[in-house]
């Protein structure tokens, strides 16, 4: 029997951009997976638990705990940041509370992201997919920095006939969530030094791995007139049109 994966969706995937979760079921699916999607999820907490709301992080990541316990398999994230919040922000969030501790550290046992699942559990690289064009891959901060996923999208866009890739250098696109909202001046500058090595590349799309990000950036080059477009990674492995929505 198929292995069954419970998806996290991700707020912003379920409301802003519902094409990438399913292109996400597409490829989980297409490795010979059973995908359920645990009707009860919310927000895994994050924009609070970066805000310091700690108190409302915790009521959202327990209710996420709750859900989540209620499951078999493996959960998979199509985010790093949200995978980052529940396999790293839970932790902390409960580092004083023995018993949260413990149902947290299960649940962050059991999940992974995206790409992360597909390269390092279930050992595949090459979905089939093509591409005729050239590819920059930006690396997300959480991604990189708080999982260590840097390969893993590499692997699979590298496999993907016709595309070629140019990785980007891992600099921030300023978004950081709430960041861009506190800081909008920083953030602005952030997004330009980003702009200007996405230009630089060449690439007719940008590839990620978090929509958070991929929206910022496709926000600063609609702005500035450019015809280069973003994607999430699952929308060029299924085949999708590598437009964000």
């Amino acid at each position: 029997m198929a292995e069954t994966i419970q998806l996290f969706a991700t707020c912003l995937v379920d409301s802003l951009f519902p094409k990438v979760g399913e292109a996400v079921v597409e490829v989980l699916r297409g490795v010979g997976a059973q995908v359920s999607v645990p009707s009860d999820q919310t927000c895994c907490g994050q924009p609070a638990f970066n805000a310091g709301y700690l108190g409302p992080a915790r009521r959202m990541a327990k209710h996420t705990i709750k859900v989540l316990e209620d499951t078999v398999g493996p959960v998979v994230v199509p985010s790093g940041s949200c995978a980052a919040m529940i396999r790293k922000g839970y932790l902390e969030l409960f580092v004083d509370d023995t018993e949260w501790l413990t149902r947290a550290m299960e649940i962050a046992e059991r999940t992974y992201e995206f790409s992360e699942f597909l390269v390092d559990r279930l050992f595949v690289t090459d979905l089939g997919a093509s591409y005729s064009g050239r590819l920059a891959y930006h690396p997300s901060c959480h991604l990189l920095r708080e999982l260590g996923i840097d390969h893993q999208p590499l692997t699979l866009l590298g496999e993907v006939a016709g595309a070629q890739i140019h990785p980007l250098e891992p600099v921030c696109c300023g978004f950081g969530g709430l960041f861009a909202v506190d800081q909008p001046d920083i953030s602005t500058e952030m997004l330009a030094r980003k702009l200007e090595q996405v230009t630089a590349s060449g690439a007719e799309v940008v590839v990620g791995c978090d929509v958070s990000c991929l929206m910022h950036i496709e926000g600063g080059l609609r702005h500035n007139g450019s015809t280069i477009r973003c994607a999430h990674v699952a929308q060029i492995l299924a085949g999708r049109e590598p437009v964000l929505r």
